[in-house]
């Protein structure tokens, strides 16, 4: 150690406060001891420092805590990430120990990065779940609030069509009372007239006083005049009586009309307090309130001036009834000299004074019914006041939820384009995962035993590998002499593999024909290894439904749930065999006999422009839009595909199949188009022509697809050897899977095998070349734009790129 320090120069105390005082707090940390050693936790000292290897205590602490589990929490800035990867260590040329330890502490160190690197991905990926969950939630509670108001908006226009019915009913109430008010008024007219009638009858009476008077003062001369006057009072005083009468009958019809006002006024105050009740609750009808306060004000204004008529009026009859009690008192004294010769004509004063006490009273009546009628009035004005203050507090909530559901409405389109920018990194990191994993991937498939197989009691040739390394990747075949040959491939489907488990490791490469790129997958294998089962497999059976069945029922579903977000997406399919080295359309209607009898038929050429978009020309292109019409197409092209019966296979695929689904895609949100091609190929089986036994026919078309298979092979030996010349024209089989080839497309492949003992060298043949084609670097596949196409010629031709 003493080596290592001695071209250290010394530091001061002082310097190393200042060093640790000028780092924040936040950076500052804190290591742990082990749990095993027990001691007290030791103060990290800061990361320069550490690089600087200043401190033999701190760098001690940082290796024992580099090489324990259980270190405190370390945080790390990028200066000290970057000082730590561009550190160069002073190496002495003889002090191996010095250098060793120089190594260890610089492991230590980058270890306890690392860990703080994984500790802080961690957190990350926690936190993208987190968000979203929360954006799961927010839209769930947009969808709630937009329910929510729409029910309201619901109860509020029924709310609103009752209150109309209700403003009717009461306009017509109050046409009503109105009227009644009419009458009212001419009654009191009338009453007024009738009091002008006893003011003149009253008047009449004065002037017969003051002839009493005179024949008071003239009785000795006038005796027989008396007798003529005491006639005519009697006669007067019987019109007074009819008068009295009179005037009750009208004062009981006018407190009757008095009553029914009062009851229709009571009525009235209920009705308005319902409907004060249902305005608080509703904020559509504060206009309707308004105009109700508007008339109620004008009301109160015509009953205000009914009241100071009525106020008139009573001072008028006041005064009345104070000239009449002096009249009276003047009547009562002439009475009391008139008593000595007329006592009768005193008995009637008496009368006509009761009466006049009981006018009086009626008098005070109206004055307390004008009272209450005042009191009564100043209610209403107290209940047009809360009535006021209650559309106040409503108008206040609705801009309150008029605000609320604006923010939500903002909130909602946030949502959606943060859902657009989802969409588009999915895609994206969904494009990146693929282009790691291999533009060209390798699966393997193993068939089930079958009774034909002359497996016996042989050993398996077919085992797997438990290793954690090789679960599910990898594939072991044991020859008769018991030599393990182990291959390892991106995927291996065991013989119990479902035809659903074997199509959810594709459905993401499927994904990206949608997203605009171009896909190819194939099946090879030797005969009868169940390479169209896997392509094709049992339409008419669900469960096992092949890849290809599968992949358009998925693009055609993935398609219908992008409508939602603006995308529409036109396909057009085309179905070809390659039989002897020639191209066969399977969709085409009109086959000639010359065909079908060996003779050459219509001439099929295959085309690449300068955007590597292969072509083939005047070959059948139909619109599809159902998955209906694309079953009845894979039927008709499976009747018209060629088949025959080896002695490997009873139905033997003598052609390779080739089906492509052109996509064109447009958005019409954000106006993105894309154009991706699906390419999905069943490939014939390779075999040796002693086990097959071909003949004939039979066998021209087994060197023809040998021959295919081998041109394949060179194909794939070139691209792994990366040359120079990479030979598709060779065939028609690579010349057409040459953008698939090279590099500008997604590319799968299956190698299908048998477990068959007998077809062990067969199998190893075709791993092998599988392990060729997985070892391949072809390039990165390019996105296609629709934009970026050019147009289809018109002979009817179709990519296959």
């Amino acid at each position: 150690m003493a080596s290592r320090n001695q071209n250290r120069p010394p530091r001061s105390p002082s310097s190393k406060k200042e060093g640790v005082e000028g780092i924040p707090l936040d950076k500052r940390r804190r290591i742990g001891m082990g749990r095993t050693g027990g001691a007290t936790n030791v103060e990290r000292k800061p990361f320069g420092s550490v690089n600087r290897k200043l401190d033999v205590t701190a760098t001690s602490d940082v290796g024992s805590c580099a090489e324990g589990s259980d270190c405190g929490n370390v945080e790390f800035t990028k200066e000290e990430v970057d000082a730590l990867v561009n550190e160069r260590l002073k190496m002495k040329k003889f002090d191996h120990k010095g250098n060793l330890e120089l190594v260890s502490e610089l492991n230590a160190r980058l270890k306890v990065c690392i860990k703080w690197f994984q500790k802080r991905d961690e957190s990350h990926v926690e936190e993208e779940g987190k968000l979203q969950i929360a954006l799961d939630a927010l839209e769930k509670k947009c969808t709630e609030t937009e329910a929510e108001m729409k029910n309201k908006e619901g109860r509020f226009s029924a709310t609103i069509s009752e209150l109309r019915q209700d403003n009717a009913c009461l306009q017509e109430r109050l046409s009503k009372e109105e009227s009644e008010k009419l009458d009212a008024i001419a009654c009191h007219r009338k009453e007024n007239e009738a009091r002008i009638a006893l003011e003149a009858s009253q008047a009449s009476l004065s002037k017969d006083l003051e002839k009493a008077q005179q024949d008071i003062l003239a009785a000795n001369q006038r005796a027989s005049s008396v007798d003529d006057m005491y006639k005519r009072l009697q006669e007067y005083n019987l019109s007074l009586q009819q008068y009295n009468s009179k005037l009750h009958a009208e004062l009981e019809v006018a407190r009757e009309s008095l009553k029914r006002v009062e009851k229709e006024k009571s009525t009235i105050v209920e009705n308005h307090s319902t409907l004060r009740g249902r305005y608080s609750s509703l904020q559509d009808q504060l206009n309707l309130a308004r105009t109700a306060q508007d008339e109620a004000l004008n009301q109160k204004e015509t009953l205000a001036n009914e009241v100071k008529c009525l106020r008139g009026e009573l001072q008028q009859v006041r005064e009345d009834r104070d000239r009449q009690v002096a009249q009276v008192q003047v009547l009562t004294s002439d009475v009391v000299k008139y008593k000595e010769s007329t006592g009768e004509s005193c008995a009637k004063l008496e009368y006509l004074m009761e009466k006049t006490k009981s006018l009086e009273e009626t008098c005070s009546s109206q004055r307390e019914q004008i009272c209450l009628l005042e009191h009564q009035l100043t209610a209403a004005n107290e209940k047009l006041k809360m009535s006021d203050l209650s559309s106040i507090e409503t108008r206040t909530e609705f801009e309150k939820q008029k605000r609320t559901v604006r923010e939500l409405q903002e909130r909602l389109a946030e949502t959606e384009n943060q859902l657009v920018e989802g969409e588009k990194l999915r895609k994206k990191l969904h494009n990146t995962i693929l282009e790691l994993k291999g533009n060209i991937r390798v699966f393997c498939r193993v068939r089930p035993v079958l009774p034909d197989d002359g497996t016996g009691s042989e050993p398996p040739v077919i085992s797997y590998p438990t290793s954690t390394e090789a679960l599910g990747r990898g594939i072991d075949v044991i020859q008769s002499a018991g030599q393990k040959y182990p291959f390892t491939f991106d995927k291996v489907f065991n013989h119990d593999a479902s035809q659903q488990e074997v199509f959810v490791e594709i459905s993401q490469l499927v994904q990206s024909a949608l997203d605009g790129y171009k896909v190819c997958i194939f099946a090879y294998g030797q005969t009868g290894s169940g390479k169209t089962y896997t392509m094709m497999g049992r339409p008419e059976a669900p469960e096992q439904k092949g890849l290809i069945p599968r992949s358009l029922e998925q693009i055609f579903q993935t398609s219908q749930s992008l409508m939602a977000k603006g995308w529409k997406y036109k396909m057009q399919a085309s179905m070809l065999e390659i039989y002897n080295e020639t191209i066969r359309d399977l969709l085409s209607t009109n086959k000639s006999s010359s065909t079908e009898n060996g003779a050459p038929g219509k001439q099929y050429t295959i085309k690449h422009d300068a955007n590597g978009n292969t072509y083939v020309t005047d070959l059948t292109i139909v619109d599809v839009c159902r998955m209906e019409e694309i079953s009845s197409l894979l039927r008709q092209a499976a009747q018209s595909r060629s088949v025959g019966k080896t002695q490997m296979n009873e139905q033997s695929s003598r052609s390779h199949f080739v089906f492509t689904l052109r996509i064109s895609g447009v958005n019409e949100g954000t106006e993105q188009q894309v154009q991706g091609v699906l390419n999905l190929i069943d490939l014939a089986g390779s075999e040796r022509l002693s086990r097959s036994g071909a003949t004939g026919d039979r066998l021209k078309e087994t060197q023809a697809i040998n021959r295919s298979l081998s041109c394949l092979s060179d194909v794939i030996f070139a691209l792994a050897k990366k040359e120079d010349h990479v030979p598709f024209r060779n065939s028609k089989l690579t010349y057409l899977l040459q953008p698939c080839l090279g590099g500008d497309s997604k590319t799968l492949m299956f190698v299908n095998i048998s477990p068959d003992p007998a077809s062990v060298g067969e199998s190893l043949c075709s791993l092998r070349f599988a392990a060729r084609v997985n070892a391949c670097e072809i390039g990165i596949p390019r996105r296609q734009m629709l934009a970026q196409m050019p147009a289809r010629p018109a002979d009817s031709r179709l990519s296959y790129g």
